[in-house]
């Protein structure tokens, strides 16, 4: 019998980074995962955001990033309004950096939804790619009969189908939230 728990894994994996990617995408409410993709210039080089200040949320609308050495707060509030995606302008007051969240305008909500709609795409493509690969290993089984890998090609169909299931779930609950004034 062919063994799909590998693949299976793989593709949760595929899903897991999809979820951790639309975690990043912006939806009008403030959450601290807005600013995982960060990386601040500390200590003479690059460092994640999570790795050199705190992140809270003040309120709906507004972020407070607390930084652990008050000398890279300038840093901080730089890296922050470098990231034209995120399109934030956050202040300091010497002690920490307010981030407010902007209200989306209902063109800016299309507009990230256009843009996680491409992260679904790169979910698909990876979890297409774990089937080939699958269905590759199944056609150069040579210990395996005919009917043996027809089963196993359409346990690996019926997997990528629910894989696929799982990523169009959670982009619908997304974009939803999205589009939600």
């Amino acid at each position: 019998m062919f063994d799909t728990a590998e693949d299976r894994k793989k593709m949760d994996g595929a899903v897991e980074r999809f979820k951790e990617e639309m975690k990043k995408v912006r939806t009008g409410r403030a959450h601290p995962d807005m600013l995982s993709g960060i990386k601040v210039e500390a200590y003479g080089q690059y460092m994640p955001l999570n790795q050199v200040a705190n992140v809270t949320v003040g309120d709906a609308t507004l972020l407070v990033v607390t930084p652990f050495d008050p000398t890279n707060i300038q840093a901080i509030a730089t890296a922050i309004r470098a990231d034209q995606a995120l399109g934030l302008n956050p202040s300091d007051d010497g002690r920490v950096v307010r981030v407010p969240i902007p209200a989306l305008t209902e063109e800016r909500r299309k507009e990230i939804v256009r843009t996680a709609s491409s992260k679904v795409e790169e979910a698909k493509v990876a979890i297409r790619n774990v089937r080939e690969d699958a269905r590759k290993a199944i056609k150069s089984a040579e210990d395996l009969s005919e009917d043996v890998k027809k089963r196993a090609e359409k346990e690996i169909d019926d997997l990528t189908k629910e894989f696929n299931d799982k990523i169009d779930a959670e982009f619908k609950a997304k974009s939803d939230e999205i589009m939600k004034i």
